[in-house]
């Protein structure tokens, strides 16, 4: 059947905004912009008339691209707004009232996942297994709930991409945990969440659908010479760092075809209760009794070739162009259904 050749309008933020040619710029340029390179020129390849628009303070842009290139489909790459990673909900409903079908997590399920609080609370009530956890926002007094056990792991409450985390984040004293805290209120400029260390393996399982989700092939991050098994940001995108290490990343082995199909079904049920659609990434620990725990939601992750998601959906018989025109498709797809209800 011939492809659908579309107008695609695709938002990012500037500092992921790809030139017209690599040649001549840094690994690290590159890297910043690898998302954006590879998502337009799979786009391009395709056929497509594509649009990049740097988007970082002002919801006119938007608009007035809108108006202007009249997008049949918006590609949606922003990570933040208006320096908030927050509030790239907002733009996803600012698209929603201008009646322009946009790619990725709808608003609900972006606050829900985003709200790393929230979405465990939502999943306990589920009993989904989820670390137990407290939450310090700026100004508390930090002092160890007696419900919870050390170690502990302190993290940025609504951050990702493993901002802020080091081997350090792992804390078993009172002193390490308020140093700690302090440390994520200072220099990420977030509260606090506070949770149960929980030692196994770090799998990740990646999904694309809207009400019908496909759950592509479980990947596992392999944390090599490491003591203590933390996805910090060296651990997941400094590569000197990962091959000093012996850091890896690729196809779970030796997960039973039970407790597959369990993850499998967990992730179904996280997606519901969180209101998830378009694509994801759900991350787990997995215990070495087999009890995977969920660690948080990311909608919208990282799409670039040499990602997980990618990665996965290829090893799952989804090539990247593939890929790319299917999130295309359950965007356009999730705007007929609204305007149908």
């Amino acid at each position: 059947m011939k492809r659908q050749k579309l107008r695609v309008l695709v938002l990012l933020n500037p500092e992921h905004a790809p030139p017209e040619t690599l040649k001549g710029h840094s690994e690290q340029e590159i890297m910043a912009w690898k998302t954006g390179w590879d998502v337009v020129s799979a786009l391009r390849r395709s056929g497509h008339s594509v649009h990049v628009l740097s988007v970082q303070e002002e919801l006119r842009p938007i608009r007035e691209a809108v108006e202007q290139f009249k997008p049949e489909i918006v590609f949606n790459l922003l990570e933040q707004f208006h320096g908030e990673t927050m509030y790239d909900q907002n733009v996803a409903s600012y698209l929603e009232l201008l009646r322009v079908p946009y790619t990725g997590c709808n608003p609900r399920g972006l606050m829900l996942a985003r709200g790393k609080d929230l979405s465990k609370k939502l999943l306990a009530y589920h009993r989904i297994p989820v670390p137990a956890f407290a939450v310090f926002p700026k100004g508390r007094k930090v002092r160890k709930p007696g419900r919870l056990s050390w170690p502990l792991i302190v993290k940025s409450l609504s951050e990702d991409a493993s901002r802020g985390i080091t081997q350090a984040s792992v804390v078993t004293s009172d002193d390490k945990l308020a140093e700690r805290v302090a440390l994520v209120h200072e220099r990420v400029g977030t509260a606090a969440i506070v949770e149960e260390y929980i030692a196994g393996r770090e799998l990740y399982v990646s999904v694309i659908g809207n009400e019908r989700m496909r759950v592509l092939p479980i990947w596992e991050l392999e944390f090599g010479t490491l003591s203590t098994g933390i996805a910090t940001e060296k651990v997941k995108f400094d590569p000197e760092y990962q091959e000093k290490r012996g850091i890896l990343q690729g196809l779970a082995e030796n997960i039973p075809p039970e407790l597959q199909s369990r993850i499998e079904k967990l992730v179904r049920r996280i997606c519901r209760n969180l209101d998830l659609d378009g694509y994801a990434r759900i991350d787990f620990r997995l215990t070495a009794e087999g009890v995977p725990y969920f660690l948080e939601a990311n909608p919208n992750p990282e799409i670039a070739r040499q990602e997980v998601f990618a990665e996965a959906a290829r090893f799952d018989g989804l090539g990247y162009s593939a890929m790319i025109n299917r999130i295309l498709a359950l965007g356009i797809a999730r705007a007929k259904a609204m305007a149908a209800a």
